[in-house]
């Protein structure tokens, strides 16, 4: 049986979709407000969800405060307060769209979750836009 377990998390990052290829006016047509040259933020939600089987040792799935420790390290710790486009290195040449930064964030968290289990990662950017990846 397969139980599917979720952790929540949040962090503010700011970000300018464009890419250094077109020009002003091309990434204002493309990207609109999200392109301002001095860049803009979002108080972003995750959810990371894992599921696998339940350990008949311990009765989890995965140990949330385990789950938690890793997400605060390789996502909060890294993204939080930060310029995406300028320093967070994933980003260096990956335009930071929602689309771009949930796989980023999956990425990230896979090389960290055992292999055996299945993860899914959240990300809203508003309340109302958000964005899911299952690898």
């Amino acid at each position: 049986m397969k139980v599917q377990v979720s952790r929540k998390a949040h962090f503010n990052a700011a970000h300018r979709l464009y890419r250094k290829d077109w020009d002003d006016a091309k990434n204002k047509a493309v990207f609109g407000k999200c392109s301002n040259p001095n860049f803009h933020g979002h108080n972003y939600d995750l959810i990371v969800s894992v599921t696998g089987e339940i350990d008949q040792e311990t009765g989890f799935v995965m140990d949330m405060k385990v789950l938690k420790d890793i997400i605060k390290k390789e996502i909060e710790d890294e993204f939080d307060h930060k310029n995406l486009n300028t320093e967070v290195p994933e980003f260096k040449d990956l335009n930071p769209t929602a689309e771009n930064i949930v796989v980023v964030i999956y990425n990230k968290l896979r090389s960290r979750i055992p292999s055996h289990l299945d993860i899914e990662v959240t990300l809203y950017e508003t309340a109302r836009n958000f964005v899911a990846y299952s690898g």
